[in-house]
């Protein structure tokens, strides 16, 4: 008869900052996501099409959202990087 270990709990938190800029018809976006274990940053922009009425949220939006993307694929990229390390 086998007897099965308890699994660990295990909590951490992770920060995500996200620093908006605005001027005139761009905006910029900087975010830092800190792991504790490691810090992924993304710059982006967006830029307003001239023609398109102006809607600032719009722009904080696909500026963001490109910043996340950009963070998402970064953080995959680490994970499976450590996983190929891991392997060895």
């Amino acid at each position: 008869m086998t007897t099965k270990t308890p699994a660990r709990m295990r909590t951490k938190q992770w920060t995500l900052r996200l620093d908006l800029f605005e001027e005139d018809d761009t905006t910029k976006v900087h975010a830092v996501l800190d792991t504790g274990d490691n810090t992924l940053e993304a710059r982006t922009t967006a830029r307003r099409n001239p023609h398109d009425p102006p809607v600032p949220e719009i722009g904080d939006e696909y500026a963001a959202g490109r910043a996340l993307a950009e963070l998402a694929r970064q953080l995959l990229h680490a994970g499976m990087t450590d996983a190929a390390a891991n392997e060895q």
